[in-house]
């Protein structure tokens, strides 16, 4: 009886490793948000706290809310101006208040902890919220 438990244990780690792989995915520390941010939801200041962390990432991806006119770049704007520094954030309060934005970090979040590549989240995210409106002039990411 021991050995099958034993075996059993074991054929579970065997199986466990072999499923998706998980990225681990880097927030900002809750410490290092502005002020505007003390009343937001928690699914605002994660995205807010992953804009600090991965500024090179969220730049690989537009927005779609319309955020284009107001100079944004990219999603990345809708949290970070372009005069932010790393270890220095100059905060955007855009997305502080536009679920779109909001949701497309979270894809981004959701789909890079997966392990999917930047080109494929791009396609994702254009196909997902396209139908909102104008992107922002963002450049596509490299195809391996």
């Amino acid at each position: 009886m021991m050995r099958r438990t034993i075996a059993l244990g074991l054929m579970f780690l065997l199986l466990a490793g072999c499923g998706p792989s998980q990225r681990p995915l880097s927030l900002a520390a809750d410490a290092t948000l502005p002020a505007f941010l003390a009343g937001a939801t928690p699914r605002v200041r994660d995205a807010y706290r992953f804009a600090i962390a991965n500024p090179h990432d969220l730049e690989q991806y537009p927005c779609y809310c319309g955020c284009g006119k107001m100079g944004h770049t990219s999603n990345l704007s809708c949290y970070l101006s372009p005069d932010s520094v790393e270890g220095s954030p100059v905060f955007d309060e855009h997305a502080d208040g536009c679920g779109i934005c909001v949701d497309i970090t979270h894809d981004v979040m959701r789909l890079s902890q997966e392990g999917q590549p930047a080109w494929e989240i791009r396609a994702y995210v254009d196909a997902q919220y396209s139908p909102f409106g104008p992107s922002t002039d963002t450049p596509l990411p490299e195809k391996p």
